[in-house]
């Protein structure tokens, strides 16, 4: 396996342990998470999956940041506790979650848990006794970051040569350099009842602490992989490695993964133009948390996604081919029993191609391309009896571990088609039978306006759901009786 590592900028073989310790920066929980927070969440799921199909058992931690600046304002506001106002953006968060068949980490610790907290007040006091951090005026503590040579690394900062200009006068700020931040947050009274006791006062943990703290308490000193957007790269990983690094003198991450920036529409994502997305909102539009998830899975991790209409109705097309694809499968092994054949190649592709995209870098856009060669080329041979059905399972075999990876299989495989339709195809049976082609290809056309289609085999005609119509739709249910009246 080989992977992009933030730290060193290249391409590197990874090897991991059976066991792969993974940390992942999760929501802060002040309002519901956007569809910008679920494309990395979506990319980690893919990683998540893909460890997993290549034998390995995953533990990951994700955390949920239920105490910080917007939390304690939005809980003010409110008038509320703060666990009262974050409750129900938690629960949002993992019913957006269950939409996006996301697999769940192993922990979901959240900041204010009492054993994070009493972890956060350990390494303050750690830090404080090396040297690594300080109480300034304002009770408040803060990490020293000349005291870690190696801080702006990850991030390709230099400290140094701004060191000069980025002091400022101690008259107008309590810290040494203007960089240094907070690990502990003095108490004012713009916190309300938000606080903890600590050998320094009552206060609350700096951000960046928290995921320290969760991550070291769950996982231990040194981890395999930490994952996060782009733009948690500084201050706030960099932050991580530093006080990390400074309480266990190893070094704490062997692999670091960032997602690029989502766009929407080709601009930045935001409330004020308009064109700000929730799973919830989009759901509401009518589409499936399956199309969502496809549509932020399908371009590479690291390359900055524009998220627009048309790319959801390119997903909602991309799955229809992949859903007659399946049930074509299903169709032809239901009526019969074979052990899987001997299939790694279907002509000129290989099977093996697929997990050998994902091998490097999770190259999805290779992954895909030849999910849907192997689908227009099965179709051929299927056409020209050209499989057998023991290959016929094998390919479902083969696409049960792809999916175990795409988490796309259909929501429900044989729907109950509804009675008007049933009506209208019984409709067209007769009309066919009669060789009144006109008449037949009225009735296909009424039945397909209604999100369904027709295929017609040597036995039978069958219907099967076609597209699932978005919420935005014009069309509108056919009258059995009008359609006999216009069309007799």
């Amino acid at each position: 396996m080989y992977f992009y590592n933030t730290l060193t900028r290249k391409v590197e073989y990874f090897s991991p342990q059976k066991v792969v310790r993974i940390y992942t920066c999760g929501p802060t929980v002040y309002n519901h998470a956007h569809i910008g927070n679920f494309r990395t969440y979506v990319f980690e799921d893919l990683l998540h999956r893909y460890l997993e199909t290549r034998n390995h058992q995953v533990l990951r931690v994700m955390n949920l940041t239920d105490v910080d600046d917007k939390t304690i304002q939005g809980a003010l506001r409110a008038g509320i506790s703060l666990s009262d106002y974050t409750a129900p953006y938690k629960k949002s968060f993992f019913n957006d979650m269950k939409a996006l068949r996301l697999r769940s980490a192993t922990h979901y610790p959240a900041a204010t848990d009492p054993e994070n907290i009493a972890a956060m007040i350990a390494i303050i006091d750690h830090l404080l006794s090396r040297g690594h951090a300080y109480q300034a005026e304002d009770h408040s503590i803060y990490f020293r970051i000349s005291s870690f040579k190696s801080y702006g690394s990850l991030a390709r900062v230099n400290f140094e040569a701004q060191r000069s200009s980025a002091r400022i006068r101690s008259d107008e700020y309590t810290k040494e350099e203007i960089a240094d931040f907070a690990l502990w947050k003095a108490w004012n009274q713009a916190d309300g009842a938000v606080y903890w006791e600590s050998p320094w006062g009552k206060g609350r943990p700096g951000w960046h602490l928290e995921c320290s703290a969760m991550a070291m308490r769950l996982l231990g000193d040194q981890i395999d992989i930490h994952c996060g957007g782009i733009d948690n790269i500084f201050p706030h990983h960099e932050a991580e490695i530093a006080q990390c690094e400074c309480v266990s003198g190893k070094k704490f991450v062997r692999l670091w993964m960032h997602a690029a920036h989502l766009m929407v529409e080709g601009t930045k994502m935001a409330k004020s133009a308009g064109n700000f997305y929730t799973v919830g909102d989009l759901l509401e539009q009518g589409w499936s948390g399956r199309e969502i998830r496809y549509a932020l899975l399908s371009v590479h991790y690291r390359t900055p996604l524009n998220f627009t209409m048309e790319g959801l109705e390119a997903a909602r097309q991309s799955l229809h081919r992949l859903d007659e694809w399946i049930r074509r499968l299903h169709d032809i092994t239901r009526d019969h029993s074979s052990s899987p054949g001997c299939l790694e190649t279907l002509g000129p592709i290989s099977l093996n191609d697929f997990f050998s995209a994902l091998d490097h870098d999770l190259n999805i856009s290779a992954a895909l391309a030849v999910l849907f060669e192997v689908i227009r080329h099965s179709h051929r041979l299927l056409n020209e009896d050209a499989l057998s059905i023991a290959e016929v399972v094998a390919l479902l075999a083969w696409w049960r571990k792809v999916n175990s990876i795409l988490a796309l299989e259909p929501d429900l495989l044989d729907e109950e088609i509804p009675e008007e339709i049933k009506k209208l195809a019984l409709l067209r049976e007769k009309a066919r039978a009669s060789k009144n082609w006109n008449q037949s290809d009225l009735l296909r056309q009424a039945i397909e306006k209604q999100g369904w289609s027709v295929q017609d085999t040597k036995s039978e005609q069958k219907i099967i759901r076609k597209i699932a119509p978005s919420s935005r739709s014009n069309d509108h249910e056919v009258n059995i009786e009008k359609f006999n009246r216009t069309h007799s």
